[in-house]
């Protein structure tokens, strides 16, 4: 089946400059450069040619969450309550956002405005010329874990062309999600439906739909122009933890070890990859393959057709937070602190009649770039003092989370 080690014949390099996990790997949109957020309260950028680090940037107060990379800035944010934007030439903090009261666990850049989503219950805007908040959503009950952005023309039936707005999509551990209008902060619709936490997102901006995973065990799918929902996808056992969109199929990881593939006209599950010994924690598709990344420790390639396994990447020693496909390369980022690069050429190779177009420009690997920032990936553990201040939010807010 193809499936052995790649310790050995795949693996090309191993970063280990950062001292602790690293949370999430960013791809800059002409991916000459990667950014990984760590637990040691640093970032890093990545040069994709050369697979060193470039850059450091400095400054947080604790921990980094999640980041967001441009062709010309970073963004991060942090359990210090704040976001911060660096510049790429000099590793220099050009601004810092704040105003959150609680860790910021999310950060959406698309259109000139910055998104951030925090466990203080909001989520916030603000400009990234001048840094200034322009608009907080108040509303959730609980933290706001997922961020969709979309405008007018994506979401309503037939939108004023002269009065085209942009709308936020939050989701949260209150079991809702909310579309805002970014304009003035306003509730414009709230989707009810789950009865666990709301946990990533996926748009289907074609089809004026979106997609919600949540620790009920299901995907549901929404008609963002009623605000109905239309579909329930039941076939999980465990939490939904990330989701992949492309073309007319959705992926779905979830902490019952398994991705499943279904058809987004029937909401028929057409395929489940198996072979996780822990919660999958992050999935990419390319041309062709499913790359996944999991709590085993390892990262994987089924062929998305026929469902076999290709490949096994074997190395890291904690769960797998993050991946990304780039140039015939999977990165893989893990709590073991280390930024992992491998070569797939012989796996995208096996199948001759894949075409060589990159199937990602239309997938959601691309709207997460601009579009979508989620709980992709179980949250991973973290070093005893930013543990020790998780715990107390939890006893403060009376939160629990995957």
């Amino acid at each position: 089946m193809g499936s052995g080690s790649s310790r050995s014949a795949s693996l090309r390099k191993v970063c280990a400059d950062h001292c602790g996990g690293v949370n999430w790997l960013s791809l800059s949109p002409d991916g000459r450069y990667l950014l990984t957020g760590s637990e040691d309260w640093t970032a890093r950028l990545w040069s994709t040619s050369e697979q060193q680090c470039c850059m450091l940037f400095q400054g947080h107060e604790n921990y980094i969450t999640s980041c967001h990379l441009e062709n010309d800035a970073a963004y991060t944010c942090s359990a210090d309550h704040s976001v911060r934007r660096w510049d790429l030439m000099t590793g220099g903090c050009t601004a810092v956002f704040k105003g959150h009261s609680s860790i910021v666990n999310r950060v959406l850049v698309t259109q000139g405005c910055l998104f951030s989503a925090s466990y203080d219950r909001t989520a916030r805007c603000w400009s990234v010329e001048t840094g200034r908040q322009l608009q907080e959503f108040r509303g959730h009950r609980n933290c706001v874990l997922a961020l969709a952005h979309c405008s007018s023309q994506d979401l309503l039936p037939e939108p004023d062309r002269e009065q085209v707005r942009d709308f936020l999509i939050t989701g949260s551990t209150d079991c809702t999600l909310k579309l805002w209008v970014v304009s003035d902060g306003r509730c414009y619709r709230t989707l009810r439906g789950h009865s666990g936490a709301i946990l990533c997102l996926a748009l289907d901006t074609a089809n004026k739909a979106l997609f919600s995973g949540s620790t009920d065990c299901t995907v549901r799918r929404w008609d963002l122009t009623k605000g109905e929902q239309t579909k329930v996808f039941r076939e999980h056992q465990g939490s939904i933890i990330c989701l992949e969109l492309v073309s007319q199929h959705l992926y779905s990881g979830s902490a019952d070890r398994t991705v499943k593939c279904w058809l987004l006209d029937s909401g028929k599950c057409v395929r489940t990859y198996k072979s996780h010994k822990r919660t999958v924690s992050a999935i990419r598709y390319h041309r062709g393959i499913l790359f996944t990344g999991s709590g085993d420790a390892c990262a994987r390639a089924f062929d998305t057709k026929s469902g076999v396994l290709r490949r096994v990447f074997r190395g890291h020693t904690f769960i797998i937070n993050c991946i990304q496909i780039h140039n015939q390369l999977l990165y893989t980022v893990s709590h073991d602190g280390t930024l992992r690069v491998w070569d797939v050429r012989s796996v995208l190779e096996q199948d001759k009649e894949t075409p060589k177009k990159d199937s990602q420009k239309g997938s959601l690997t691309r709207l997460c770039n601009n579009k979508v920032g989620c709980m992709w990936g179980s949250q991973p553990q973290r070093t005893e003092r930013s543990s020790q201040a998780e715990r107390e939010l939890r006893e403060q807010e009376g939160i629990e989370l995957v």
